[in-house]
Order: structure tokens, then sequence, then C-alpha cells
């Protein structure tokens, strides 16, 4: 049975005592007058309308966007999670695998051809 995420309801895995919204993590987009965009990642649903501006201090507005969702297949995002997980912890490769040797098959053809 597949575990739905309901408000407040924790996953059957962790502590009873987890909060959803403080494993849940959003990107929220605030604009400076000043040095322009920057995105900041918060808990779901504690964004402020304003936000202090990371390089000049000063106060930014949120920026409401549409939402990056995308739908993946299943074979698509394995892929994406590999190659996350590689680019932080590559496999490392101690010689060069050995190479494999395809069968090659004569053609069906070729056996009705007559013999000399």
């Amino acid at each position: 049975m597949m575990w739905r995420a309901y408000p407040g309801t924790p996953h059957p895995g962790w502590p009873a005592s987890t909060d959803i919204r403080r494993l849940l993590m959003a990107t929220y987009e605030y604009q400076c007058s000043r040095c322009g965009p920057f995105d900041v990642k918060l808990e779901i649903g504690t964004a402020p309308n304003a936000y202090g501006c990371p390089v000049c201090a000063g106060t930014a507005r949120r920026v409401y966007s549409s939402p990056g969702l995308s739908l993946t297949s299943n074979a698509v995002a394995a892929l994406h999670l590999s190659e996350e997980q590689a680019r932080e912890a590559p496999a490392v490769v101690s010689q060069v695998p050995p190479r494999r040797r395809v069968p090659r098959h004569p053609h069906p053809a070729l056996s009705r051809l007559p013999r000399l």
C-alpha cells in the first residue's frame, strides 16, 4: 500500500514527533530592488513576504511564480538520481573492465546457400 501525505501526518517510518513541514523544503523567490532576484530554501509554508537580501542586507519582496513541477518517468527519475549521487560521491574504478565479446550469429539465409 502506498503512503499518502496528508497535512500534519508523519510518514509511518518516521518518529512520531517529526513534523512533516520540517522535512519538506521549498524554494522561494525574492526580488531585491538593488541586487536583483535570489532564491531561498525554507520549510514549506514558512516564507515571509519580506526577506533580507544576502548581498546588501536590504529588504527584498517575495515574488510569486509558477511551481517547478515536471512529470518524468521512473526511468528518467532514476537516471537523474544516479547522476546526482555520482556527482557527490563518484564510483572509484581500480582497473579497466574486461571487454565483453558479443556472440555473432550467422544470418539465417546463409544456411540455405549452396555449399561448395
